[in-house]
């Protein structure tokens, strides 16, 4: 095994992290990606409560489990997204509720404590996703000025920039999980992105193949065009189901309706070509742990997430470091 298969803990934080630890081991994981919700990491505890961070490692350790990364997509996405309906109010306190505004700047702070919290925690990474405040002009019609789509560029770096500060207090780097909704969901966007922040070291990316799979994106050119920036990297697969009647914008149709254009599934099910991906990473020296994120509407995720462990173990090598023919060579 060339590198350690974690499993991230979004689509498990019904259950109280002792549980999820000791099944994650049973399954075969070498360690968790914990999110920061459920009771798996609060960030506002993390930042400056070490008997707290303790007590979270060694529920990790206990279980024979390690932790290179954390993840507060939840919270990122409110700091750029308009935070204008009630979809976004699950993610922020009550408090906060029908304030597009408060919401915001609860989300800042959180971020910034979220890299305190790593550090605390003995970690380098932290994932998540950046909100995007021009995300709903993408159809570009009504029409859409050029200065829009840049000043939401220019947005994006004015509310993200104080975070990235903290970050590098903090010696930590963030992991944006390229991804609709967000700021950056392809490689051109992802280039501007990294454009508008003046391309600091503290801004990367948290590489999940899946979501650039169903727009047509090809994974590897993003590992390929990003090769500095991959701070760590996301096992997950979807599959384009595309029929005739249906197109990648999904039809308002719910994850697991056979009916969409595409879908998320257990990982080796779907489209993705991890072969590639695992060639392409070698070829960039990632040596970071490859994190299961396990999404699959059709399918027991108990079954899901144990498959899913052990096929990316099987799929993950080593580069060689000698040409297969250098046998052949004489003096």
């Amino acid at each position: 095994m060339a590198r350690p298969v974690t499993l991230f803990t979004g689509q498990w934080a019904d259950l109280p992290l002792e549980k999820l630890a000791a099944k994650a081991k049973e399954m075969g994981y070498d360690g968790l990606e914990l999110a920061c919700w459920g009771d798996h990491l609060d960030v506002f505890k993390g930042a400056d409560d070490d008997a707290y961070c303790r007590q979270q490692r060694e529920i990790l350790k206990k279980n024979g489990l390690e932790l290179f990364a954390i993840s507060n997509h939840l919270t990122g996405q409110l700091v750029c997204d308009p935070n204008d309906d009630s979809r976004s109010d699950a993610f922020a306190p009550t408090k906060c509720h029908g304030n597009s505004e408060a919401k915001r700047e609860w989300a800042i702070e959180a971020m910034k404590n979220t890299a305190k919290t790593a550090k605390n925690m003995g970690v380098k990474v932290v994932n998540g996703f950046t909100g995007s405040p021009i995300w709903h002009l993408l159809y570009s019609f009504p029409p859409v000025s050029p200065e829009t789509i840049e000043n939401g560029f220019r947005r994006f770096a004015d509310l993200w920039n104080p975070i990235l500060d903290e970050f590098d207090k903090q010696g930590v780097v963030f992991g944006l999980e390229v991804h609709p909704t967000e700021i950056a969901f392809d490689i051109h966007t992802t280039h501007r992105a990294l454009e508008a922040i003046g391309h600091r070291e503290a801004f990367g990316f948290n590489f999940d193949p899946s979501h650039l799979h169903w727009q047509f994106v090809d994974p590897v050119k993003f590992i390929d065009a990003f090769s500095d920036r991959i701070y760590h990297v996301h096992m997950k697969d979807a599959i384009r189901t595309l029929d005739g009647t249906s197109g990648i914008l999904a039809s308002h149709l719910n994850f697991g309706d056979h009916r969409r254009g595409w879908d998320f599934r257990s990982i080796g099910r779907g489209g993705v070509n991890f072969e590639e991906i695992i060639r392409a990473l070698n070829r960039i020296g990632y040596s970071g742990p490859l994190s299961v994120e396990w999404e699959d509407s059709g399918m027991d995720r108990i079954h899901g997430g144990t498959e899913s462990c052990t096929f990316v173990k099987n799929v993950d090598f080593q580069a060689s470091e000698l040409a297969f023919d250098a046998a052949f060579e004489k003096e």
